[in-house]
């Protein structure tokens, strides 16, 4: 662990909060450990929203998590988000468009999300990389850079098929080549984990369990 620094970790990380069973209390706490592990970001439901939290940058979702909402749900949800607070949108895909292989309806799903919140927050496009072809993961980070995502990310946290792997993340950082940020996200419960996400590409971390992760780096 000795090429990374516990600060340049938290520093990448999206401090997590997605339990249906959340309650208010619950994200007044994330804000209040996110501080004192000097995380770069949290990410909650959208329901949620909005938070005071002037110091930490604010993250939500929208269509999640099957990705199965219609496009104008997921668009609206997303600029509800923006108008109460939200900095960054992590989007589902239709991850069953993607399996068969109809990019142009992945494309045009993330295009209704980013015209739904313009240039005010920055978007990033989960796959659910765990249940998708190499294929498919190719061709959908390729569709979340034509239609002006900001990131590709792995997963949810909560389809059965798993969650982030550095096979994945390796894939989608050799796919956007440095132009989009590269977030694993799900299952990453240790140290050893987030950095061989890290070493495999990944830009941006999503984890549930920050404090337990960032122990196993040297402060």
């Amino acid at each position: 662990m000795a090429e990374i620094s516990r600060s340049d970790v938290a520093a990448m990380i999206d401090h997590t909060l997605l339990a249906p069973e959340a309650t208010a209390a619950d994200v007044t706490a994330l804000i209040e450990e996110a501080r004192s592990l000097g995380v770069f970001a949290i990410c909650v439901s959208p329901s949620m929203l909005p938070v005071r939290a002037p110091d930490l940058v604010v993250a939500t979702v929208a269509g999640f998590p099957s990705g199965k909402h219609h496009s104008l749900v997921k668009g609206a949800e997303a600029r509800l988000a923006v108008e109460q607070g939200a900095a960054e949108v992590d989007m589902v895909i239709d991850v069953g468009a993607a399996r068969v292989g109809d990019y142009n309806a992945v494309l045009a799903d993330i295009i209704a999300v980013r015209e739904s919140i313009g240039d005010r927050a920055l978007l990033k496009v989960i796959l659910e990389s765990a249940a998708l072809s190499d294929e498919a993961i190719v061709e959908s980070c390729r569709a979340a850079e034509r239609a002006g995502a900001d990131f590709v990310k792995t997963s949810t946290g909560f389809h059965p098929s798993g969650g982030a792997s550095a096979h994945a993340v390796g894939l989608m950082a050799a796919t956007v080549g440095g132009r989009l940020g590269v977030k694993a996200s799900g299952g990453i419960r240790t140290a050893a984990q987030a950095a061989e996400m890290i070493a495999a590409g990944a830009t941006r971390l999503g984890l549930s369990r920050s404090r337990e992760v960032l122990e196993g780096f040297p402060g």
